[in-house]
């Protein structure tokens, strides 16, 4: 996997995770909703061609992952990639909650 470079963008209502991979143009990114005090849903997650096969839609599951077990808050996924992800890594089943 390529070294993604990660930063979270917030506003009130949601934000992103932001991804971008040096060398490379555009950024990947996983776009997500508040939805209460200690819970997010991820909703939408986008890779330009640019950074396909790169790791950096991966990277950006796994640092959400991160990031929700050290604030405390865990993570609808109703986007489709991240769901593939969970079933995949099964040891992050503490961050997300069911539909």
């Amino acid at each position: 996997m390529t070294d993604v470079s990660i930063h979270v963008e917030n506003s009130p209502h949601g934000g992103r995770y932001v991804g971008t991979v040096e060398g490379r143009e555009g950024e990947a990114q996983i776009v997500f909703s508040n939805r209460g005090p200690a819970l997010i849903s991820a909703d939408h997650t986008e890779a330009p061609d640019s950074l396909k096969g790169t790791g950096a839609a991966l990277a950006l599951v796994a640092y959400m992952v991160a990031d929700a077990r050290a604030r405390g808050f865990k993570v609808e996924p109703r986007c489709p990639y991240v769901a593939v992800q969970l079933k995949r890594h099964p040891e992050w089943a503490d961050v997300f909650v069911p539909l």
